[in-house]
This record gives structure tokens, sequence and C-alpha cells, in this order.
């Protein structure tokens, strides 16, 4: 009973999803009875080779699949898949040539732009001839310091469809943190916007740009594109998209087929704690890998318009744009999600009739703060899927989009991240919707969740990991010999499998219930708790907008220290303090508790939004941090060191 009351959202029409008819696929290649997800998923990682191989059938993949489809199996680090394919990454996302929309684009100050199928492979075509000129190969790699907008995706694809690598920073990087990144991987091109638009204000990109080139002697020829600014004056020598466009606007695109395991994107890691690690992922994994996770995950089809709210520093920029591989229609936005008002993105997803919407945690819990309701003031008839990451999304936050968004919509909190430029959980339209859950496990991700005894375990909190090797592994890590920097990155803990380091327990339905990074995991008195706990109690008071919370080192045993961002003319005073600590301790443990609360006016995030507990936890002991250029606000770190309350 129970159980049932926790369900927010039950699927309807099962049979005409594109998972039903994969099952059916599969039932008739191999003769199976698969008629449900706990099938389905077994199969999927008992049979790896045939789901995977049957998966790259079934959506039609561009490219010659070879007979090799999976090797070294039993040697995670080591497999390798589909080793004697050939295919190209653009040549399957721009197999439609027609007049469909591709793209649709809002931007700040009310810039609007749309590209159809056969407009993109014009545009493409002519980035492409002029990357070509500029020696541009197979084993080049081109960056762009873009906004989000469509320019940036016609340079990515124009890269992907001559077999180069692509990697990509928003404008907001400092230079330093471009040059941390772009530094590295040594691009033999540049493309970058002369200005961008956030919160309001136009920002200048070309005095950055002109003092990064200066560190990058790599970098032969740059693009620029013009967006919030009309003029552009630069005291460096750049090639100009439009004329650029102008000058190659009669060749025709040709694609060049590379090897599964290519290089297609180069990565980062945050970097908040250290120089970014740059991870490569190839052409065939990350194609393949995002397919399933849109036409089976999502159901997305040709019919389709996807959004989600990211910037291209974020890999759920790269998730993004993989759904043109399904026909579908997706849905840019550059600028604040909060400017002019919390309303602009469902402002979008009602005048464009969007059908998937994807924002970060965080944003669903800044509109549940504001306690509007969206069914009143928006019609939001086209939505049939509501996906959220980034962070741990809270029940409160499950309530608020089924009470004040949208009652019928499929929401799923999805987790994976840049090192598998996917997810290991996602929803699934075959599945109900549980209150505070991820809905399952994503196929062929050999899942489990293991105690501290490396056990797999059941209703029990542990460590994520996936045992078994999937398609969008990273194919290595830059100027890594000998694989020793990914091998520590994902399997030192446990030897020949990959730790992902989420503190996660599986229910018994099947569903995940993420906790917080493991890293981060506060361990008072010997108890592992999950930062995420705390969290969801504390942001339920509407003095509290959001808070961080990390364990300090006190008398040889750790205390909890939680440090919040209190709403407009509110203090932190004695009966503040002790309603926060009740309302932990009533709904979660004793041990919960915080030792110290403490007011600060900002919390440290980094590009994507992710708040960094690790970072506030070595200011506060006292330790360096080396890579500040990571973070979006590293001027809030200041307020966390040498705070005199915890000296005591």
């Amino acid at each position: 009973m129970t159980d049932n009351l926790n369900i927010l959202w039950h699927p309807e029409n099962i049979d005409d999803t594109n998972m039903a008819g994969f099952m059916r696929y599969l039932n008739t290649a191999y003769n199976l009875q698969l008629n449900d997800y706990p099938s389905l998923y077994k199969f999927s990682i008992d049979h790896k080779e045939e789901f995977w191989s049957c998966l790259w059938d079934f959506a039609e993949i561009t490219g010659t699949k070879g007979e090799k489809i999976l090797e070294n199996a039993e040697t995670m680090l080591d497999s390798i898949w589909f080793a004697d394919s050939k295919l190209n990454y653009s040549e399957n996302l721009l197999s439609k040539n027609n007049a469909d929309p591709a793209i649709i684009f809002w931007g700040e100050d009310k810039q609007k732009a749309s590209l159809n199928y056969k407009e993109l492979n014009l545009k493409v075509a002519s980035i492409a001839a002029y990357l070509k000129a500029k020696g541009v190969g197979p084993a080049d790699v081109v960056a762009g310091f873009m906004p989000n907008v469509p320019e940036t995706v016609v340079a990515m694809l124009a890269t992907a469809s001559l077999g180069a690598t692509w990697t990509s920073c928003s404008p907001d990087f400092g230079e330093q943190g471009v040059l941390d990144r772009f530094g590295q991987v040594k691009p033999k091109v540049l493309i970058t916007a002369n200005a961008y638009f956030y919160n309001g204000k136009i920002h200048d990109c070309l005095e950055k740009t002109s003092n990064i080139l200066k560190s990058l002697p790599c970098v032969k020829s740059t693009l620029i594109v013009p967006y919030a600014k009309k003029d552009i004056n630069t005291e460096f020598k750049a090639d100009f998209y439009p004329e650029v466009l102008d000058k190659y606007k009669n060749y025709e695109l040709e694609f060049t087929r590379v090897e599964f395991n290519s290089p297609l994107f180069i990565m980062y890691s945050s970097g908040t704690t250290g120089k970014p690690k740059c991870i490569v992922h190839g052409v065939g994994g990350t194609l393949l890998q995002h397919i399933k996770e849109h036409q089976l995950h999502v159901n997305l089809s040709s019919k389709s318009r996807i959004f989600y709210f990211t910037t291209c520093g974020w890999m759920m920029w790269n998730w993004l744009v993989s759904a043109l591989a399904s026909g579908s229609t997706f849905m840019l936005y550059d600028g604040s999600p909060f400017y002019p008002d919390e309303s602009i993105l469902l402002d979008f997803a009602e005048q464009e009739k969007i059908n998937v919407f994807g924002v970060s945690a965080k944003y669903l819990d800044v509109l549940r703060k504001s306690d509007k309701n969206y069914k009143l003031s928006h019609d939001l008839g086209s939505l049939d899927t509501v996906l959220s990451t980034g962070s741990v999304l809270s029940p409160e936050c499950f309530d608020y989009v089924y009470n004040k968004i949208k009652s019928d919509v499929c929401l799923s909190s999805i987790s994976g991240g840049t090192d598998i430029i996917s997810c290991f959980a996602l929803g699934c339209p075959i599945l109900p919707v549980r209150r505070g859950e991820l809905q399952c496990k994503g196929l062929g991700m050999q899942v489990e969740i293991f105690d501290d005894n490396k056990r797999p375990v059941v209703e029990k909190k542990g460590e994520l990991v996936c045992s078994g090797p999937f398609p969008s592994m990273p194919i290595y890590f830059w100027d890594d010999p000998g694989k020793e920097k990914y091998k520590n990155a994902y399997f030192a803990k446990y030897q020949g499998i990959w730790c992902h380091g989420d503190y996660v327990k599986e229910t018994a339905n099947g569903g995940l219930v993420f906790y917080g990074r493991s890293d981060a995991i506060l361990n008072p008195g010997g108890v592992r708790i999950g930062t995420a706990e705390i969290y969801r109690q504390v942001e339920k008071l509407d003095q509290i907008l959001e808070s961080i919370v990390i364990g300090q080192n006190w008398q040889d045993d750790v205390r909890v220290v939680l440090f919040v961002r209190l709403a407009p003319n509110i203090k932190l005073d004695a009966n503040l303090t002790d309603k926060i600590k009740r309302q932990i301790r009533t709904n979660t443990t004793p041990r919960h508790v915080p030792a110290k609360v403490i007011a600060v006016t900002d919390i440290p995030r980094t590009k994507s939004g992710k708040i960094v507990e690790l970072a506030v936890r070595k200011i506060v002991h006292g330790e360096k941090l080396d890579n500040l250029e990571a973070l979006a606000n590293p001027e809030a770190l200041q307020e966390y060191a040498n705070i005199k309350e915890l000296k005591t």
C-alpha cells in the first residue's frame, strides 16, 4: 500500500513506445519472450553483444557494423567494442535533409533562430569545407569557446564530419580555466563568439580570446561568430563566420568514416581540486549510447521536440545534440534560466510546444521555493517528459512538478556523468514514476550497489559500481600513457570494476535513490551519511534558500557542519538554528544533526551548477585549492576560510 502511495505516474499506451518495439524486435530475432523492463534489462546484461548489436540494427545506424562486437569482455578496462566497424557521427545525425525543423533557438534579448535539416546540412558543409581548407583532419582537435547557439552545433558537426575531434568550453570560463583545458589538447582551430548575453548584460569575448590565443600557439586559425554585438574589433587575425559561409556555400557535405573507437569529443572533469582531466570519448560509443537513451529511455521519435538547459561546457550539450540521430527537433536556450524571470524556460516550452523538457534539480527546487502554479499560468499540453539531473532531485520537487507544473508527465531523474557522456540510471516510459526514485538502471549498464564488504545489496545504501563493459566508456584520457590516470579515476577502489563515486540505494522494485557523492559522505562516529539526506530536510524550510554540508575533522572524529544561504531579510538566530536542527533530527537521526550551523551569503558551485562540497571542505581545513577557475563563483570560497565558529 505504501508503495502505491508513492507512485506519481503510470505509463499508458506502453505497446506504442520505442522500448516495446525494441522488445518485439529482440523477441523475433532471438525467439525470446521479453515483455517488461526487468526481463529486457536482464537480457541486456546477460547478452551484451546481442543487445548492442541489435540496437545498432534497430536504430538503423549508418556505417559498417563489422563482425567483432565485443573483445576482452572479461577485462573491463581493456574491453573493445565493434573493433572492425566504420562510421561517422555527423553522417548519422544529418541523414535527414528536408524541411523538418532541426534546431529551434531562443536566447536572451529576445534572440530567436531556427534551422531545418536541409539548412543545417548546407551550413555544416560550408564550415567543414573551411576547416578542411585549414588543414583539419582526423588527427586534429577543433575547440569551441562558444555560447549555446546554433553556430556551435554547426561547427561541432562540421568537425565530426571530417573525423576530427571536438572540444568546447562555455564563454563564462575565465582565461585560465580555458587554458587549463584547451592548453592540454592543443586545438588547431579555435571558434569563438564576439560576445554573449547573460542575465540582461552583454559580455565581451574578444579580449579574453586574444589573451587565450597568446598562450595557445597550437591554434593556426580562429573563426569568430558574431552574436551579441554587431561590431567585431580584434587585435588578432581571424576569419568571420558569415564570410566563411558565403565563401564555401557551394560545397557538398562529405563524411569521413572512422573506427568505432576513434576520438569524437574531449570532455573535462570539473577540476575543482586540481587541473581537469581530459576525457576522450569515441565516435561509436557516444552515438550508440545516446541513441539508446533517447529512443528507448526517453521515447524520442522524429516528431519529438527535446530541450535541455545546458551550456557547451557540460556533457548534456553533447547529449542533446545527438537527438538529431533520431530525427528529432532539439531546442537550444542561451542565457540565464531566470532572466527576465524564472518563467522563461517554461515560456519556451509552452510557445514552442516542447515534448521533453530537461533542467537541473536546482532549477526545479528554485521553482518549488517560488511556489508558482504553472498549471494555471501555462499551457503545457505538449509536455510528456520532464528530465532532471545535476544533483539529487528531492521528493518534494517530485511533488511540485506533479502538483504545480503538470500531472500527466513522466518525471525522469537521470544520473551519469561526463565520465561516460551518458547515464547509469534513467527514466523509462514503460515503468511508473515513484516519488524520490530514479526509475531504473540503464539498459546494457551492469549497475550494482556495493556495501562496505564489496557485496551487491538491495534496500541498503552503498557505492554505485558498474561491473561490466559498456560502449561509452572513455576510449582514453589525454596524455595518459599506460592508462594510469584512467585506472586511478575509476578502477582504484575495486579491481576490474568501475566505481562511479555515488552513494545510492537500490529499491526492491529496481529503482534507485541517490544520497550524494560518496567522496562527500559524512562519517560522524563512523556512521555514513549522505549529504542529500540533510539537504532535503533543510531546504524544506522557507527561511533557507540553499545549503552545503561538510564533515570537519574535530577531536579525533568528524563533526557535521552546515552552511545555509538565507532568504531575504532572514537572520540566523538561536531560534532558527534550533528549528533547523529539529527539522533534521525529527526526520532523520541524531547523527545527521549538524554540530554547527553557519550563515553564508553564497554557495560555491561549478560552471554546470553543482555545489562543491569537497572544495569547501578543503578550505575549512586550510588546504590549498589549485584550480579556482573551475568554479562559476570562486569568490564565494573566501567566506569559508578561517571561520571563528569552527575553531571551537
